[in-house]
């Protein structure tokens, strides 16, 4: 293997994406917390489980979700390690084609599901930071009348981060794919300027 053969960002952005994967089973992406101990909602493409006076539970349709996930970004990151050392196979686009795009995917439709919770979270009276604290009072009707106050935090956590620069190193790969595509033969070929046919 010739080391001027490797797409180097999809080698990375490959390992990257398997670490995020394996990182996100427990710590998750975005975290909030409700009280000291009332609630605590983990938020992430693999691993979505709520908390609730310290128990934890997560329901069977995300769960299902989560699991599609971690298939889709764990093929994502071995093809892109398998093409990263053979961008020049006749197969390699495709795979690059297939794998580059799965984290990009996921940290949008992550970003957009929370963003589109805490809007209607905000509708019905339940102010949901994502970063940073705030106090909220559950509306009445979900209390059976009793007042409830408790300060709110919402976190983005070290996975999304990693994920947005594996996110990143694969667009990288692509764009680098046009130069370690080429065959070496058309890498090696240079122009004669003094040739002349006799």
């Amino acid at each position: 293997m010739e080391l001027e053969r490797v797409n180097w960002f999809a080698l990375a952005g490959g390992a990257l994406t398997l670490f995020v994967v394996a990182v996100s089973l427990f710590v998750p992406w975005w975290q909030l917390t409700v009280g000291e101990d009332l609630m605590r909602i983990n938020v992430s493409p693999v691993n979505t489980n709520f908390g609730l006076f310290g128990s934890q539970f997560t329901i069977p349709l995300i769960w299902a979700l989560n699991i599609i996930s971690v298939l889709t970004l764990t093929s994502s990151g071995v093809l892109l390690l398998l093409y990263s050392v053979t961008p020049a196979k006749s197969y390699a686009h495709h795979l690059l084609g297939f794998a580059y795009k799965k984290p990009l995917f996921a940290v949008v439709f992550f970003l957009t599901g929370l963003l589109i919770t805490t809007s209607i979270a905000g509708i019905v009276g339940i102010g949901i930071p994502l970063i940073g604290s705030a106090t909220m009072t559950l509306p009445s009707e979900f209390t059976m009348g009793v007042s409830i106050t408790a300060t709110v935090s919402g976190n983005f956590q070290l996975p999304f981060w990693l994920a947005i620069v594996a996110v990143m190193l694969c667009l990288g790969a692509r764009l680098y794919h046009m130069h370690v595509s080429k065959s070496p033969y058309q890498k090696r070929q240079t122009p004669h300027p003094n040739h002349s046919e006799h």
